[in-house]
């Protein structure tokens, strides 16, 4: 009888604990939640607020109302969801089939003893680790089968904080097939998303912005995997990662949750297409148009319904032609500037790119003399001195 007592005892202590436990996480909720547009420095997302005080973001806590779905979380799809979490977003729905492997570690984010586990149960875990206000949803099955296909565009439809459409796709996967699933089925929802990939040699990769009708789709021009016909099974073998670093996808991470920022926070100009080579250290953009005759039977729908918006209106500035100042100019006078270049003025920049500061341009006259060269030695030279 003392036995059950003793075990009764302890059972209700546990459930205190975990009471208080739940309490304190429900704090930690209120205070977030709760949080105002004045930067506070106990908050511990003040620092993102400070943004909105210094005029960069209308109003910061508004990413308390978005919903984002990232579909893969690898190497750059698990980074993307920390750094969201980081900021605040109010709700992120993962999407993989994969498990945690050794061969990850490599990577940001997971560490070993998450092995054997879902990606998206191993991720969700942390994230609520780093931020237990960001609702989580996972999904730990491949969207590309037939039987998720539906599931996939159901929760897309519906599974923002309101239940409505999600404000924003991000495809982080790295195939092609689930690339052109996510595409289908924005296409077919008018759902605008981003679009990144990482290079099988890990040195380069990119992030493209894609709406529906105004912006090339990922059908519209075929990467050169499938123009050879490589058949992408055999690029993933068992055991096997492709070569990756983690420099470089949390380069591309860091791309494009800049970009989903901008996008949701209405700040800043959101790049179409921002590509990197980290061999040349080169960023190339580009706006990518879609195509009229594009296998995407929703692509070319979402085009006529484009065509059919109305288009803003952009004035023309004209310039009002003031003429000469002074027509009568008699005695040919005009302005000249005379400053002279220095050598740093003449140098070449890259576009966007100056000197801090311009070294000066000592003016003082030269101290040199032209001084006729000789052969007679110092004595025989001092000897004709003396004799002057």
């Amino acid at each position: 009888m003392s036995g059950d007592i003793e075990t009764f005892k302890k059972r209700i202590q546990e459930l205190e604990n975990e009471l208080s436990q739940y309490k304190e996480q429900r704090n930690v909720r209120q205070k977030i939640a709760s949080m105002s547009a004045e930067v506070v420095d106990s908050n511990p997302y003040s620092r993102l607020m400070a943004l909105q005080r210094m005029g960069i973001v209308k109003n910061y806590e508004d990413i308390r109302s978005k919903s984002v779905a990232i579909v893969g979380v690898g190497g750059v799809g698990s980074v993307t969801a920390e750094m969201l979490t980081r900021c605040g977003i109010g709700k992120l729905i993962l999407f993989d089939y994969d498990k945690v492997e050794l061969a990850n570690m490599n990577r940001l984010f997971f560490q070993p003893h998450q092995s054997g586990q879902s990606k998206v149960e191993a991720a969700k875990g942390t994230l609520q680790n780093i931020n237990p206000d960001v609702e989580i949803e996972t999904y730990n099955y491949n969207i590309t089968s037939v039987e998720n296909y539906d599931n996939f565009i159901k929760i897309l439809q519906t599974g923002s904080l309101t239940n409505g459409p999600v404000d924003l796709v991000l495809s982080c996967v790295d195939n092609f097939e689930a690339r052109m699933t996510i595409n289908s089925a924005c296409n077919e929802l008018n759902q605008i998303w981003f679009e990144s990939g990482v290079s099988e040699n890990a040195v380069s990769g990119h992030i493209q912005f894609l709406i529906p009708g105004e912006t090339a789709c990922f059908a519209c021009a075929p990467p050169l995997v499938v123009a050879e016909n490589i058949d992408e099974k055999t690029l993933k073998r068992e055991g096997v990662c492709a070569a990756s670093l983690p420099t470089t996808m949390g380069i591309v991470a860091g791309f494009l949750v800049q970009n989903t920022l901008k996008y949701l926070l209405n700040f800043g100009t959101v790049s179409h297409y921002l590509g990197y080579n980290a061999l040349l250290d080169f960023f190339p953009t580009m706006n990518l148009k879609p195509n009229v005759n594009c296998d995407d039977l929703s692509c070319r729908e979402r085009q006529k319904e484009f065509a059919l918006k109305p288009k803003p209106v952009v004035e023309a500035v004209v310039e009002e032609e003031t003429g000469d100042l002074h027509e009568d100019n008699e005695w040919g006078i005009s302005l000249v500037d005379e400053t002279q270049p220095t050598e740093e003025d003449k140098s070449t920049y890259s576009e966007g790119v100056r000197a801090a500061y311009t070294l000066p341009v000592d003016s003082s006259p030269s101290t040199d003399t032209d001084i006729p060269k000789t052969d007679l030695s110092l004595e025989e030279l001092m000897a004709q001195m003396k004799s002057i």
